[in-house]
């Protein structure tokens, strides 16, 4: 890969990198390959420091649903390089529920996770960012097609968007760019479950125009072009999905039939 060191010297924050090989720890990898200093921050502290120590840089634990925990994440950032250029939330929980079934406990959970903590996230990024920089939300395609018994996830991650655009107005005076990049379905521990499903994974493909599953490699390429000082941008919600949006996801239907051929369960 021929990179260009599109972000050196820049201070990275990723947070939703503490599962081995998931979206946030492909972002840091790349950032690195970019010439960032990356912090990595999540729940796991010996998957943190192990990346940490790969990529030269440093780790924090951090709970995002915890405002007191997000706000020390940034202070730690802030200590330890003395400025933030980068921030990007890659937490996730992909739940798939019926509508009627969906539980307040899982409906508080998801809420929790999937807006106010990146609502707490892009607040301590917005009061880190003394000389501007770039807020990174991942998002997904399914913010804006349908895909049915995902209606909590759909709605959290479509609200925090909505967010995402008032920051990128208020406080681009302040140079900073606030935007989202929506997957589709990506390979990744997350939808693991999925990929044991070669008809599955076929299904979804035949929607895609580009005619390919997307990678997290795919969405650290766009990551690292919206945290450079290239990306005239804001406001945004970038669909790095192949070209998902313009077509749909696959029916109910078709996926059970495809998981029975398979006699695969999610």
């Amino acid at each position: 890969m021929n990179l260009n060191n599109r972000l050196q010297d820049k201070v990275a924050i990723v947070i939703g990198a503490a599962g081995r090989g998931n979206m946030g720890q492909v972002i840091a990898r790349r950032f690195h390959a970019e010439g960032a200093k990356v912090v990595v921050a999540g729940r796991h502290e010996d998957v943190l420091r192990e990346l940490a120590e790969e990529l030269g840089g440093a780790h924090t634990l951090c709970d995002i649903t915890d405002k007191a925990q997000v706000e020390a994440m940034i202070d730690f950032a802030l200590d330890r390089y003395g400025r933030l250029d980068i921030g990007v939330n890659s937490t996730g929980w992909g739940l798939l529920e019926g509508f009627l079934e969906t539980t307040p406990e899982q409906l508080d959970q998801m809420l929790a996770l999937q807006f106010k903590g990146p609502f707490y996230f892009m607040q301590a990024c917005v009061r880190g960012m003394a000389n501007g920089g770039s807020i990174i939300q991942i998002s997904s395609a399914t913010a804006h097609i349908m895909l049915e018994n995902h209606a909590a996830y759909m709605g959290a991650k479509a609200g925090i968007d909505h967010v995402m655009r008032c920051v990128a107005n208020e406080f681009g005076r302040k140079g900073i760019r606030a935007n989202s990049v929506a997957p589709g379905l990506t390979e990744s521990p997350m939808t693991e479950n999925a990929f044991h499903s070669p008809s599955l994974v076929e299904t979804f493909r035949q929607c895609y125009p580009l005619g390919r599953i997307g990678t997290s490699d795919d969405i650290a390429a766009a990551c690292a072009w919206l945290a450079s000082d290239e990306c005239f941008m804001t406001g945004q919600v970038l669909q790095v999905n192949g070209g998902l949006t313009l077509r749909r996801n696959p029916t109910g239907r078709e996926i059970a039939e495809a998981l029975a051929k398979d006699g695969v369960g999610l």
